[in-house]
């Protein structure tokens, strides 16, 4: 694995603190037997659907969280991951929520990863194409904690038996409306280059480094809006004959924000194409972000 440096090129640009994450675009086998698992499994509503794509989102809410676009046979992600996205993360209100999901998964036979992350509670699935959906519950803040200048985290087991406890017998019924996309997490091969876009270009601050193969980064404090490892180094990239993340949206607060962030992100050296919902750059691992201000975000 490679590690990261300590010392890490900075920007004079730092993301806007109320930047976040918007909405996923992925790229799947067969829409609907992606819709069947992404409703009746992991509880979206279908806001529009046309033939080869569908938007979604949370249970009486309009915001669209993911776009799943179909191409008929492309490959599934194998166990070992590709170079690109690793999962990304749903995020819940409450820890009830979270509480209500995992009985419902639990209910439907449905596989499940689990970690404690100190700052967060987190459920992990696989959907058919073998994408990785974390869904999560933060912590309060005032919970977190710091080791020097690295956020506290870690993957210890987590308190099944709270979190049901914590669903108060209540049937889940969807996600609820307040769920947003809460963060992005990526297979890449090198983290100072990570670091070079999402630091150094994106202007995201580093958050933890001493996990093991992994750097997480944020803007206004928050745990991680992305985080990238290597610990799917030696994989190929992600193509276009491959079920993957298309694009991800990062929200920020304004049309001068979106300039702001193009520019840092040419100064880093990254290409920067400009559209008519703001920019679009792409990582070293060809994973591409779409960079726009609220009104503007699909």
């Amino acid at each position: 694995m490679t590690p990261v440096s300590q010392e890490l090129v900075r920007s004079p640009f730092r993301a806007p603190a109320a930047a976040h994450v918007g909405q996923v675009v992925i790229q799947v086998a067969d829409l609907d037997r992606s819709l069947v698992y992404y409703t009746g499994v992991l509880g979206f509503d279908v806001i529009t659907q046309a033939r080869t794509r569908a938007r979604l989102g949370a249970h009486g809410d309009d915001r669209v969280l993911v776009e799943i676009r179909e191409k008929r046979g492309v490959r599934p992600v194998p166990r070992r991951g590709l170079l690109g996205l690793y999962h990304f993360a749903v995020l819940v209100p409450s820890r009830e929520d979270l509480g209500r999901a995992l009985v419902h998964f639990h209910d439907q036979a449905i596989s499940l990863g689990t970690a404690d992350h100190l700052v967060s509670e987190a459920l992990y699935l696989v959907d058919p194409d073998g994408l990785t959906i974390e869904v999560y519950r933060d912590r309060p803040r005032n919970e977190w904690q710091h080791r020097g200048s690295d956020l506290a985290m870690a993957s210890d087991p987590i308190d099944a038996r709270g979190l049901i406890e914590a669903a108060g017998g209540r049937l889940f019924e969807g996600l609820p409306r307040g769920t947003t996309i809460g963060h992005m997490h990526f297979y890449v091969d090198d983290l100072d280059r990570a670091a070079s876009f999402y630091d150094a270009g994106l202007g995201l601050d580093v958050t933890l480094r001493g996990f093991p193969g992994a750097l997480f980064m944020s803007a206004g404090g928050y745990h991680h809006h992305v985080g990238t490892n290597t610990w799917a180094a030696g994989s190929p990239m992600a193509t276009d004959d491959d079920a993957k993340l298309i694009e991800w949206e990062w929200v920020v607060p304004d049309k001068a924000a979106v300039d702001e962030t193009a520019a840092s992100l040419t100064r880093a050296g990254f290409t920067v194409n400009e559209t008519s919902s703001g920019v679009v750059a792409a990582d070293p691992w060809q994973i591409s972000v779409r960079v726009v201000p609220p009104k503007a975000a699909k």
